[in-house]
């Protein structure tokens, strides 16, 4: 570890350079795309009296996708130009990753003596390298703003105020339906009132946007949820799914079967393994691998979509820096570094116009088989007592975990 203040910050900041650097010049920028997306119909709903679900983005066929009460939730947009709704947008995603890292990489500091702020800067850096975080906010997306809001519920139940856990994911799947899962975790889990708040909180959400935008919440529940072509292009190099990896696969394959077998597959590792977090009581496990899960099963998971699998990468590093086996600790901290230059290299898009035969099967989809490894053998753990806490709310901890 760097023994002086300044070396510290001259290495944070060397780091943030070539971050920086990194960004600026390889391809791949996104001009605030979504972020357009979401401007051009919350203005065109509000100051021209158009559709939700009838916007299109210039000259593409790009639309509004999300829920209506996401519409709602965007609703001040409608007050701001569009350059101040790029500052606001960088601004809550930059808080979003701040709370993200704390939540995550502190704990980390802490438990191996370090230096908090210098280590959550080195995290920071290496967070931004990560082409998922790129493109997050690049196109303006709203990924790491969920990513937060799910993550606040692990933070409320490993801290002992689960009395308000369940906010958090229902509020997110209410504005995206991905972190529905979440809800599912609650349940295997065992943490029945937290899955009651959350549902009870995507319910209300719903409620309250069909009370405000009652057409566009027809349209949506009725036609857009169920029309992919409104998305994009399923075999497109950039959905990292499973659906995608079965759409790129030769026209003769059987599509919805086997995708369907794979799904199931899936779904019962992920069901195998968060029960088996539940039992050690490690909660941001079952949190990491219930994002990897999602991206894993959904239909359509563009790479922007995989800060979902941020935890897990995160939590690897940390179970590699915490086994006391040499030999062991080497191999998960490669293994984290292999899956963290993978996922910063935009590799895949080396298979972007062909991605047919062996090579693109495992080039083309290779955050797929990150995210499949991640979600397969990630370290759990069981909670260790946090010497920054009062006994008493330990002790709750410590209850809540074996709930």
């Amino acid at each position: 570890m760097v023994t002086t203040p300044r070396a510290r910050l001259l290495l944070v900041l060397a780091l943030a350079t070539v971050v920086g650097l990194l960004i600026a010049l390889i391809p791949g920028h996104r001009g605030w795309f979504d972020v357009g997306v979401y401007h051009g119909t919350v203005n065109d709903w509000v100051h021209a009296g158009g559709d939700i679900y009838g916007y299109t983005r210039l000259d593409t066929h790009y639309g509004f996708t999300y829920p209506p009460f996401a519409a709602v939730v965007m609703l001040p947009m409608s007050l701001l130009a569009w350059h101040p709704t790029i500052v606001v947008h960088l601004a809550l995603t930059a808080l979003a990753c701040a709370a993200i890292l704390y939540w995550l990489v502190d704990p980390i500091a802490r438990e191996h003596a370090w230096p908090r702020l210098f280590t959550v800067g080195v995290a920071a850096c290496l967070l931004g390298a990560l082409q998922p975080v790129r493109d997050t906010v690049s196109f303006g997306q709203v990924n790491l703003l969920l990513l937060a809001l799910v993550l606040l519920d692990a933070w409320l139940l490993t801290t002992g105020r689960d009395r308000w856990a369940g906010i958090g994911i229902g509020l997110a799947a209410a504005i995206k339906l991905t972190p529905a899962i979440f809800i599912g975790y609650l349940l295997l889990s065992g943490r029945r009132r937290a899955a009651a708040i959350a549902t009870a909180t995507a319910a209300a959400a719903t409620l309250l946007a069909v009370l405000i935008a009652p057409g566009p919440s027809w349209t949506f529940w009725t036609e857009v949820l169920g029309d992919t072509h409104r998305i994009g292009d399923l075999a497109y190099v950039s959905n990292q799914s499973l659906r995608g990896v079965i759409a790129r696969l030769p026209e003769a394959v059987p599509r919805t079967g086997p995708w369907l077998v794979l799904v199931a597959a899936t779904l019962a590792l992920w069901a195998a393994r968060v029960r088996r977090a539940a039992r050690a009581g490690d909660v941001w496990g079952g949190f990491a691998l219930t994002g990897l899960a999602a991206c894993l099963i959904s239909p359509v998971t563009w790479v922007h979509h995989l800060v979902w699998a941020v935890p897990g990468l995160i939590l690897l590093y940390a179970a590699g820096l915490r086994e006391p086996v040499p030999d062991r600790r080497r191999r998960l901290l490669w293994a984290a570094a292999a899956a963290h230059v993978v996922l910063c290299s935009s590799v895949v898009w080396l298979w972007s116009r062909h991605h047919t035969g062996p090579d693109g099967l495992l080039g083309g989809s290779l955050y797929v088989w990150v995210t499949l490894a991640l979600l397969a053998f990630l370290p759990l753990r069981a909670p260790t007592p946090d010497v920054h806490r009062p006994a008493a709310l330990e002790s709750i901890t410590v209850r809540a975990a074996g709930s």
